[in-house]
């Protein structure tokens, strides 16, 4: 019932605050969708957010609980949520608030929660682990393909493979790549070219698009299949602000389709540049090496003992001559020679007169032979004969 008051009997305010709270409160808790502008973490229990409606300059301030904060996942300001609001009067101030007791992301924000929860989710099974992720091969025998019907991503992969290298050889399977029958195509033909044995590697590949467009990139199934997968797997989706989690789960991330083709096979032209540059540094090599070896040997040859061999021999013959000149020329015979003679007293020479007396017999040798003398006298040597 309406409250009856007039200037003369004006009703206490308490009993109008009272009448507010009722109204209010009878309204009860209702759903609403709005854009936080302001979020306001703190110590403690009671946490305050601020909404602003989509479409029209009205805002909010709402109370709740950091237990329903952290239970809706990781809310940062400029998300679109759908929160439980209840309107309440406050009786000391008066003032209109609203409390949220649920809240939860909404449009792109809930999708990004969930794939986040996804992700770490399988994450934690090790899908994503580095030491798992398989090397691609050098040059494919044959590259399987996964993509749309009659797409760019088809094409862009095809023409800048074979552009790189003419001889690429794929096989193509086109599926589905966006909505709900895209998973259940893709998944039998990811294991169709994981089960051909001339398959060397296998792409995934899609343009690009909005995040929903992604979404069976995400898919849970997928990711178990390409993980399982025996067979290496790049992923191509072409999306760079958010992954979607097959990006994680392939052996090799391409940024786009285009980008894959530099992944898969190496540039043949650029193998000959290469090559041409290997054969080249090769050459100067040999030649260096040539020259090097040629001035050594031309030095070597150079040198005395080799330019005349027999010159040192020549050399050394002349020493022994002299030397044995020399031995010749102090040797007893020479001493003969010269007209001396050697007087022997049967093996000890004579050479002192005191060693022999008139009468003795004794060998005189000469430079041709030896003949016996008779001693008929021995006399010293006169000093001053000596003298003169």
């Amino acid at each position: 019932m309406p409250l009856i008051s007039s200037p003369e009997s004006p009703q206490p305010l308490h009993v109008v605050l009272d009448a507010t709270r009722g109204w209010v409160e009878r309204l009860g808790a209702v759903w609403v969708l709005g854009q936080v502008i302001e979020l306001n973490r703190r110590a403690g229990h009671l946490q305050f957010i601020t909404l602003r409606d989509a479409t029209e300059e009205v805002s909010v301030s709402v109370s709740t609980t950091a237990t329903v904060l952290d239970t809706a996942g990781p809310i940062a300001e400029g998300a679109t949520v759908a929160a439980l609001l209840k309107p309440a009067v406050w009786r000391k101030s008066g003032r209109l608030v609203f409390d949220c007791t649920q809240i939860q992301l909404a449009g792109e924000g809930r999708l990004l929660a969930q794939l986040e929860q996804r992700k770490r989710m399988l994450q934690a099974e090790g899908l994503f682990s580095p030491e798992l992720k398989r090397k691609l091969p050098f040059l494919p025998n044959c590259i399987g393909l996964i993509t749309g019907y009659n797409s760019d991503a088809e094409r862009d992969v095809l023409e800048n493979t074979r552009r790189r290298w003419p001889g690429a050889r794929f096989r193509v399977i086109n599926t589905h790549v966006q909505g709900a029958q895209a998973v259940p195509e893709i998944i039998p033909a990811l294991q169709e070219l994981d089960a051909d044995a001339e398959v060397d590697v296998i792409v995934i590949a899609r343009g690009g698009g909005s995040l929903e467009d992604l979404l069976p990139f995400s898919d849970e199934a997928l990711a178990r299949a390409v993980f399982a997968a025996r067979t290496p797997v790049v992923s191509a989706i072409g999306h760079e602000p958010d992954n979607p989690i097959l990006d994680l789960v392939a052996d090799v991330r391409a940024s786009t389709p285009t980008d894959a083709a530099k992944l898969l096979v190496p540039d043949a032209a650029e193998l000959r540049r290469q090559h041409q540059q290997a054969r080249g540094r090769l050459r100067q090599a040999l030649v260096r090496r040539v020259r090097r070896e040629q001035a050594w040997l031309q030095d070597t040859r150079s040198r005395p003992v080799l330019r005349d061999p027999a010159g040192s021999i020549r050399l050394h013959q002349e020493r022994v001559r002299n030397l044995r000149e020399r031995v010749r020329a102090l040797s007893p015979q020479a001493t003969l020679g010269r007209g001396y003679t050697i007087l022997v007293k049967g093996l000890a020479p004579v050479t002192s007169p005191a060693q022999v007396s008139p009468g003795d017999t004794l060998t005189a040798r000469v430079k041709d032979g030896r003949f016996g003398v008779q001693v008929v006298e021995s006399k010293p040597e006169d000093p001053e004969d000596k003298e003169e």
